[in-house]
């Protein structure tokens, strides 16, 4: 394959980088453009070939978990995810057998069920371990 061969896959690949955002494309653009330097050098697809490919594993192994690392590192949690952990007020005693329950969380009423199983009384504070649904799980503090 000629130069251009390499370079038309660079920017497919860049571009599919550049839609995806996940850095999964990146790799490939990467080998992509060190197989384009090699055509310039060697006529041989094979060699060329070879490049692309021995280019793109070693940048993925070894470049790949630094990326993620000081790319992704900022990704806070939403929604419901940011609710587990957090501190709650017992709304309404908390009895998994009758389905009754309630609690506070950041202003707002969840419908609340005890991890344990136990009855956790009003007032109570508690702590969400898990959210299921439209039901927070809670345990006693």
């Amino acid at each position: 394959m000629n130069y251009i061969g390499w370079l038309i896959l660079f920017v497919i690949f860049a571009a599919l980088e550049l839609v995806s955002l996940g850095l999964t494309c990146i790799w490939f653009a990467v080998g992509a453009l060190a197989a384009c330097v090699t055509s310039l050098i060697t006529d041989n697809w094979i060699i060329q070939a070879i490049v692309f490919i021995i280019v793109t594993v070693v940048v993925l192994i070894f470049l790949r978990p630094i990326a993620v690392k000081y790319i992704n590192n900022k990704a806070e949690k939403t929604n419901v995810d940011s609710l587990i952990g957090k501190k709650a007020k017992v709304l309404e005693d908390i009895e998994n057998v009758n389905a009754k329950g309630k609690v506070s969380i950041d202003g707002m009423d969840w419908t609340a069920r005890s991890a344990d199983g136990n009855i956790i009384k009003k007032d109570a504070l508690v702590e969400v371990v898990e959210i299921k649904g439209v039901k927070a799980i809670v345990k006693e503090i």
